[in-house]
């Protein structure tokens, strides 16, 4: 069932789950600075032993992102909760063995397969695979 929780808060459905699955950007930050009521309810849960997990679409591995939140201010427990769609793509990468691939999207995205680059291939026609991380604008 969906619910909104503006008017009622978090914590009208807050005994009710042991898990919270929450996004990243524009929950827990802005892109500049991170909103401090949504760091508050990480403490909350914490303090309550719920679980959480702060999931963003980002094509980063976790560490990129979690270097970012620990620079906007996000201390080091709360940041390893963190899973990007990133990390979902290479370690599917990793389980599939992949032998050439081509890249499509920035170049601000090449972190996400620093440890297959010698796989990277300049052709398109020379990839097994493709590996789309995002627009160029």
């Amino acid at each position: 069932m969906t619910s909104n929780l503006d008017e009622k808060g978090l914590r009208s459905i807050f005994n009710e789950y042991d898990v919270f699955f929450i996004d990243i950007w524009g929950v827990l930050h802005n892109g500049l600075n991170l909103f401090e009521n949504s760091v508050e309810v990480l403490e909350e849960l914490e303090k309550n032993k719920k679980k959480y997990v702060l999931l963003t679409n980002a094509p980063r591995p976790n560490y990129t992102v979690i270097e970012y939140l620990k620079k906007m201010g996000l201390d080091e427990k709360k940041a390893q909760h963190v899973y990007t769609s990133g990390q979902a793509a290479l370690d599917q990468l990793k389980k599939m063995n992949v032998k050439s691939f081509f890249h499509i999207g920035p170049p601000r995205d090449f972190d996400l397969f620093n440890l297959f680059k010698k796989n990277k291939c300049e052709n398109i026609k020379d990839g097994e695979y493709l590996l789309c991380t995002g627009l160029f604008d």
